[in-house]
């Protein structure tokens, strides 16, 4: 079910950082405990909220890898507590029908989602760039914005002229590169890497553009822009290049 292929060298790689896995199934824990050790991190499991808790009120983890459908997730925080400066970043698996669900119990500190049945590529692509982002210092419930666009990345929501963007995941990850690299040129295979940790033809980086584009630009100016031949880029504009 889940993409099982072996860590190469062109796969993100940690070193050494400490990462809690948390699922209640024993398969899924197998596979993504072996995976990361093999890319480089030392790896943790838990299989109920409550050891979560325990564990997280024990250890300062880098990174949280966690199971939306955990059993006991619900009662987190029976466990014990982590110290209230402590928001370790939290890659969340779930199902395309949860991704509304968020964790709240984990604290405010930056978020990724994976949708399942997940990809090992991806899964280590959105550890690394969450592990880039917390060991970069800045404030992990800080929201990246432009104009009246704004991405807060602790609720994983996006807004524009104080209205809701309904974002998937991969569109959230877009805009979250293109906001966080303004007025640069990204180019296809640097957007799709970061997006999906691979990089992907058959027009999926202008299938998935433009899904965004008719999103944020509904409500406002246009803010995202294609440099033809070269890639996209967000700011204001008179019209595309």
């Amino acid at each position: 079910m889940y993409g099982s292929s072996p860590v190469s060298q062109v796969l993100a790689r940690g070193s050494g950082q400490h990462l809690l896995v948390a699922t209640g199934d024993p398969d899924t824990a197998e596979l993504l405990a072996t995976t990361l050790e093999l890319a480089g991190y030392r790896i943790a499991v838990a299989d109920r909220g409550a050891e979560v808790a325990r564990r997280l009120a024990e250890h300062r983890f880098d990174l949280v890898v966690i199971d939306a459908e955990l059993p006991g997730l619900g009662d987190f925080g029976q466990g014990g507590r982590f110290k209230p400066d402590y928001r370790p970043p939290v890659l969340l698996l779930a199902a395309s029908e949860l991704l509304a669900r968020i964790v709240p119990e984990l604290g405010t500190g930056a978020r990724d989602y994976v949708t399942k049945p997940f990809r090992i590529p991806e899964v280590l692509a959105r550890v690394k760039v969450l592990l880039q982002g917390a060991g970069a210092g800045a404030r992990p419930d800080s929201a990246l914005h432009y104009a009246d666009l704004v991405l807060d990345d602790a609720t994983c929501r996006a807004h524009r002229d104080a209205g809701v963007l309904h974002l998937t995941p991969a569109e959230y990850r877009l805009l979250r590169h293109l906001l966080a690299n303004a007025h640069k040129v990204l180019s296809k295979e640097q957007i799709s890497r970061y997006v999906w940790g691979e990089f992907r033809g058959d027009n999926a980086i202008e299938q998935l553009v433009s899904r965004l584009r008719r999103k944020v630009d509904r409500s406002g100016p246009a803010l995202i822009h294609t440099r033809r031949g070269f890639g996209y880029w967000l700011g204001e504009s008179s019209g595309d290049v």
